[in-house]
């Protein structure tokens, strides 16, 4: 998942191409920025993944077996290794978008490998983009539950408390939202170093005690607990596959860090930090099978210690739902720019880094849907369940769409690249079959939520389209009115109009009705394109293309890449710089507002038809998306069917 916070330095624009060249922070800073932001989620993964594992493995036995746990251990132990560090660390990472990673980021470089006919590729991005809201909702919600959950091994008097004290936790971490995160990210790094740093001394001990454990480092052990378990070993691959959940971050913030920060931290930390910590809950669950209750609390002494550990955990699981919460706002903006969701309002919540930015309306929806979560759930291990679905469904596509990257962008043979990508995309299938398995435990959530999301963006995407199709076809050619104008024009006002289209061919809608009302005309008219590249950003030299169509007409097009936010005035300003006089307070900008109304004949089916105008009216104001001055508008009002 992809997030925007605690990037320790302004970005640049990557040179080369590559993620090392996003910013000029120092590696140190951009390693210990990665630990906290890119591995909050994974990181939080033992609270519960051992457990849901083992009790899954026991099966009806009950009591967990040596074989069950050295089976799981096994099973953990290299689905990190398989997974993360070779499909994630090692090859994903190369597959970057000038510099940028994640799914919406791998879709548009597949796109533009593919070219013409990449319909396949956008529904794959849509997809993957939609389960991911279903893992943004479900992590915070199982991440702070399982760390309250802690309380009961210092006092069952606090057991009572635990889901109202998840409630206000959740409550505060998303209405510190709106205030930036800039400052709480700053202890992103540190608090998550020593959590890595206390779950793997805790663990040294038990290894000690149980050294048999270590047996579960040989793959045998995870192959041979799959052979002869049938569909238990099914059931707990399921399970097993939530100690992975958030190696998509690993992807997905390489805009952020940089490939080498993220794989040293991976590397030489966080793996080796997780796999102790492992091996350590094994160890102490073959010393006493009953401590699988609680495994990973029980590795730390009754008491004080216990107490802080479970403080520390609450720490670490916040910023685990921090990355997501973020993650979330990121998505939805580079949807919003490939035209897959209605302009919804972004602030902007640092001056420094244009990737801490703030959704209202995302941040309120999440949050009902996570409070919903733990009050439906109540529980870490009930959630666990629901769970997995949407995070290896994300897998699967990411996996299907680096197939197309390594054999179109990077010149591969489709049978090269097939035997690279296979074995993950058949592991990846192996586990989203396992979590299919607990659809109707609370695995239906994600798929319900996914659904609704790839409905919505569906809709968008296809009405959209349609509209333009149907306006195309009404609209006068523009360079038609234009000869004619420059024969006979009308009254001339002084100043220079502003025609905002997203068809520069045809004739901007609130040209047509200026001069239908007030039949005049400006000195100077720009009418004016914004276009979204398939890249993530646009180097300013090329933000701005300038074209004079005839003595008082120009075309001016603004490109921004689909992580920026659009500025007009300020990518305006570049066009002064090419010849045009501009002055934004002698300048109006004519956008035109469309009402629309379903037609007898529409293309999509009415109740698709009601969605696609429900959404639009819930699109923010074009005048704010593109933070032009709300005093230099003027808007003009016309009735569509669609």
């Amino acid at each position: 998942m992809t997030s925007d916070v605690a990037v320790p330095a302004p970005e640049t624009a990557a040179a080369n191409g590559h993620g090392d060249a996003h910013t000029t922070a120092g590696f140190g800073a951009l390693t210990l920025g990665s630990i906290g932001v890119v591995y909050g989620d994974i990181g939080t993964s033992p609270l519960y993944a051992f457990r849901e594992a083992v009790m899954a493995a026991s099966g009806a036995e009950g009591a967990p077996t040596s074989a069950a746990v050295l089976g799981v251990v096994s099973l953990i132990l290299w689905a990190l290794i398989v997974v993360v560090t070779l499909k994630y660390v090692v090859i994903l990472l190369r597959a970057d978008n000038n510099g940028e990673g994640g799914t919406l980021a791998l879709m548009a470089l597949a796109q533009r490998a593919v070219g013409t006919g990449g319909a396949t590729i956008v529904l794959l991005g849509i997809i993957s983009g939609a389960l991911f809201y279903g893992d943004a909702v479900i992590t915070p919600a199982v991440s702070v539950l399982s760390a309250l959950e802690g309380m009961k091994d210092v006092t069952l008097r606090f057991e009572p408390y635990i889901v109202p004290l998840t409630v206000v936790i959740l409550v505060v971490l998303f209405a510190v939202q709106s205030r930036g995160t800039a400052r709480v990210a700053a202890f992103f790094g540190p608090v998550m170093c020593v959590w890595f740093a206390v779950i793997a001394v805790a663990a040294i001990h038990p290894i000690i005690e149980q050294p048999q454990v270590l047996l579960a480092l040989n793959p045998f052990y995870a192959v041979s607990f799959m052979f002869h378990h049938g569909i238990i070993g099914f059931v707990t691959l399921g399970a097993v596959f939530l100690a992975v959940t958030g190696a998509e971050a690993l992807y997905a913030d390489l805009g952020h860090f940089g490939k080498r920060p993220i794989q040293t931290a991976w590397l030489f930390i966080v793996l080796p930090s997780l796999a102790l910590n492992y091996l350590g809950q094994g160890a102490l669950v073959l010393g006493d099978p009953g401590a699988i209750e609680s495994p990973f609390f029980q590795l730390f002494p009754q008491g004080i210690i216990r107490g802080c550990m479970v403080v520390l955990a609450t720490a670490a699981t916040v910023i685990a739902s921090q990355a997501v919460i973020t993650g979330a706002y990121s998505l939805t903006r580079q949807a919003i720019q490939l035209g897959l969701l209605p302009r919804f309002e972004i602030r902007h919540t640092s001056e420094a880094h244009s990737g801490q930015i703030f959704i209202p309306r995302i941040n309120q929806l999440l949050l009902v849907a996570v409070i919903m979560m733990v009050l439906l759930f109540r529980s870490s291990s009930a959630l666990a369940s629901a769970y997995g679905i949407s995070v290896t469904g994300t897998m699967v596509v990411t996996g299907m769409m680096g197939f197309v990257v390594i054999w179109k962008a990077w010149k591969w043979s489709p049978w090269s690249a097939a035997a690279l990508i296979a074995p993950f995309l058949f592991l990846d299938l192996t586990f989203l079959a396992a979590n299919l398995l607990k659809v109707f435990e609370g695995g239906w959530v994600p798929l319900a939520l996914g659904a609704l999301m790839i409905l919505m963006m569906y809709t968008w995407r296809r009405g959209s389209r349609l509209l333009f199709e149907k306006s195309r076809k009404l609209e006068f050619p523009l360079a038609d009115l234009v000869a004619m104008l420059e024969k006979r024009p009308p009254q001339r006002v002084p100043g220079t109009a502003v025609f905002l289209t997203s068809d520069p061919l045809s004739a901007p809608t609130a040209l047509m009705h200026s001069l239908k009302h007030y039949k005049v005309l400006h000195e100077k008219n720009v009418i004016l394109t914004i276009e979204t590249a398939q890249t993530p950003r646009i180097d300013p030299a090329e933000r701005v293309k300038l074209e004079q169509i005839s003595p008082t007409f120009s075309k001016v097009t603004l490109k921004f890449g689909f992580m920026e936010s659009p500025n007009v005035p300020k990518a305006l300003a570049i066009a002064r710089k090419l010849g045009w006089q501009f002055d934004i307070m002698s300048t109006s900008f004519f956008l035109s507002r469309r009402a629309l109304k379903p037609a007898a004949h529409s293309g999509m089916p009415r109740w698709q038809d009601r969605l696609f105008i429900s959404l639009s009216r819930s699109a923010n104001d074009a005048t704010d998306y593109f933070q032009i001055p709300s005093g230099r508008v003027v808007e003009v009002g016309t009735q569509v069917t669609i």
